[in-house]
């Protein structure tokens, strides 16, 4: 899944992917989790549907730095 909005407590911003571990309510919610590329988790959030979209297959994943929160 695609971050559409900044989680700036969570040090998370728009554009960062996650996996879904749990659907709520038949996907009006979503537990996602964060990770470094080393697959050190960042966070798993609780997101609204409207917060998240599925990754696509013309999305181009980029590199930043984990900043702390």
């Amino acid at each position: 899944m695609v971050l559409l909005e900044s989680l700036p407590r969570s040090g998370l911003e728009v554009g960062d992917v996650g996996v879904v571990v749990h659907v709520h309510r038949e996907g009006e919610a979503y537990e996602v989790e964060f990770l470094t590329l080393e697959g050190e988790t960042v966070g798993i959030k609780t997101l609204s549907a409207g917060q998240i979209r599925a990754a696509s297959r013309r999305d181009m994943p980029h590199v930043r730095e984990l900043l702390a929160a």
